[in-house]
């Protein structure tokens, strides 16, 4: 039997083994001491995106001691490899394998965060030879993105994650009003927020427990600096591709915060995700309860959507 040429082709291709992915341990130059993180790589010359973690101490893989586990960054890198996409995800300054970058890893501000992306895109250009690096940011991450895109000509574009698009007084004051659990201390809260939002320091050791954790002193100035930037504002100034995801039932940061991005940039492309909450995880109902159990669940896969809507994003821009 004579089998057409195409025919041939198209199974040529289909038993072509795809090249493995390779993790590899990156390092970039930090203030005192190097910046740690880990790159997951398909192959040489595909697109590089830089992951950015959002607030706390909130590791490379987008986990944290204060019972974060989902894995959000780790998953999506994996998700990513798979598609043709290298990514780099970090530990920020002073936390974790970057503990040796800063004495105080509370001693920061965004606009340190976006000093230390820029230093990872010149070793990630080094590294790989790639003319730009995308920058995706989660949560606070995207804040950081934001403000390291301003007048950067080596960032391809940006991915927001579950990004603010108001000021993050805004955000925090929203978040704990939407909680019922949170009314006995909630006017202390506001004042708390108002006070740091004036760019005052506020004694917290009469505060509820919780809330002496959420405006610790050693945060504060980090808190006072935050509150000053308006993302919205810095979207407004950027020319270059932006994806915004935000999932429908994340509680932290809401469907208006996107819809204020885009609205900062009527170009950029925007995609809701229903029945997803802010670590991209899938929940259908409106429980809180349910909704946070899948911060600790590492095993319960990313929505299904999010993985290939990035990578439609950043390989249809690459090309």
């Amino acid at each position: 039997m004579v089998v057409p040429v195409s025919l041939l082709s198209i199974t040529a291709r289909a038993t072509t083994p795809s090249p493995p992915v390779v993790q590899t341990a990156v390092a970039a130059p930090g203030p005192k001491g190097p910046l740690a993180g880990t790159m997951l790589s398909p192959g040489s010359g595909v697109p590089v995106v830089l992951m950015i973690p959002g607030s706390g101490p909130t590791d490379r893989d987008g986990n944290s001691p204060l019972g974060l586990k989902a894995a959000t960054l780790r998953l999506l890198a994996e998700g990513l490899a798979t598609r043709g996409i290298a990514t780099v995800r970090i530990d920020k300054r002073g936390m974790y394998a970057s503990a040796g970058a800063i004495p105080d890893a509370n001693a920061v501000t965004i606009g340190d965060y976006a000093t230390d992306v820029h230093s990872w895109i010149a070793s990630i250009r080094h590294m790989t030879g790639a003319r730009c690096v995308w920058v995706l940011g989660h949560s606070e991450g995207g804040l950081v993105a934001l403000s390291a895109a301003q007048d950067s000509m080596d960032i391809c574009g940006l991915i927001l994650l579950a990004t603010p698009g108001r000021p993050t007084d805004q955000t925090l004051a929203e978040q704990l009003r939407a909680n019922p659990a949170n009314a006995p201390v909630l006017d202390q809260a506001l004042a708390a927020i108002a006070n740091l939002k004036a760019g005052r320091h506020i004694d917290v050791s009469q505060f509820h427990p919780a809330l002496q954790r959420l405006f610790h002193p050693a945060i504060q100035d980090f808190l006072i600096s935050e509150f000053t930037i308006d993302p919205a504002k810095l979207l407004s100034t950027i020319h270059k591709p932006v994806l915004i995801v935000q999932g429908e039932r994340d509680m932290q940061v809401s469907v208006a915060d996107a819809h204020v991005l885009k609205q900062a940039d009527p170009a950029a492309k925007s995609i809701m995700l229903p029945n997803t909450n802010h670590v991209l995880k899938p929940v259908t109902s409106a429980d809180r309860r349910v909704n946070l159990a899948t911060y600790a669940n590492p095993d319960l896969p990313l929505v299904p959507a999010v993985v290939p809507a990035i990578a439609e994003f950043v390989l249809s821009a690459s090309r």
